[in-house]
């Protein structure tokens, strides 16, 4: 019985210490809030190890789901942040990583939803192939461009990654910033396929999974299908097992980050 309690005991105290470690990598984020004619974006940016002023470094913009939306500046770093904290991704791919925070009350892109049956219910989304952007993303380009002039970037290594509502702003923020991004990896979002022709610069790989009934399949698949008929180059990953939760194997794929890190501006 002693011998139980003494194990129970370790196991707590092992629990405790990995909770505050992921806190402590989190930190490593830094806190950041871009302001703009009296609106603001929350953001946390992690600089390379060893960051080097006058060396030129690639970068990286992750866009979060919906329930990761608000002010707080924390909750955007739930999903994807801590691999980019890896000791072994740190060393191979130095790089410069942002996470703006969408506010509550608004959408990375301009799509429409139509829910049936409840106002919380299943929805239906209808992408928008132009309009006016959303406050959030007229925010976010402005932050692209602000990080772009404020710290060494390499030009030809601009990258765009995001999951859900993020997966449809990846999907919009290559179109309203058209030839500046090299490669974009949308999980579980959308767009409207008219809008391929302006994609067609940037690499794709594009990822949903079979069973998602938030977002559906066919959005991604839509987006694919329209992106090879232009000629871009694109790669499309089904999770037949997986619902909307598809970032986690597309967070476990051995070769996302290897992919995303080679490509280079198309000219």
């Amino acid at each position: 019985m002693r011998t139980m309690k003494k194990i129970l005991f370790i196991l707590l105290l092992f629990t405790g210490a990995m909770g505050r470690l992921q806190a402590q990598d989190l930190s490593r984020y830094e806190k950041h809030w871009f302001i703009q004619y009296g609106d603001t974006m929350p953001y946390r940016i992690l600089l390379p190890k060893d960051f080097n002023p006058v060396k030129q470094y690639p970068l990286v913009f992750f866009l979060h789901g919906r329930g990761e939306s608000g002010t707080d500046n924390e909750k955007q770093l739930v999903h994807g942040a801590t691999i980019f904290l890896r000791d072994s991704v740190r060393e191979q791919f130095p790089a410069i990583v942002v996470f703006p925070q969408c506010p509550a009350n608004d959408y990375w892109s301009n799509v429409q939803a139509v829910a049936v049956g409840a106002k919380n219910g299943k929805r239906d989304f209808y992408f928008v192939k132009d309009g006016d952007p959303t406050d959030a993303m007229r925010l976010l380009v402005s932050l692209v461009g602000n990080i772009m002039e404020r710290y060494p970037v390499n030009k030809q290594q601009v990258y765009v990654m995001g999951l859900s509502m993020g997966g449809m702003g990846t999907f919009e923020l290559v179109r309203r910033m058209p030839g500046l991004f090299a490669a974009a990896a949308p999980i579980c979002g959308g767009a409207h396929p008219a809008t391929a022709l302006s994609l067609k610069n940037t690499h794709w790989w594009i990822f949903h999974g079979d069973k998602d009934d938030v977002v559906l399949p066919v959005y991604s698949a839509q987006m694919a299908a329209a992106l090879q008929q232009v000629g871009a180059k694109v790669q499309f990953t089904r999770y037949p097992n997986a619902n909307h939760n598809s970032w986690d194997p597309a967070f476990a794929e051995p070769g996302l980050l290897p992919w995303l890190f080679a490509q280079k501006k198309r000219k």
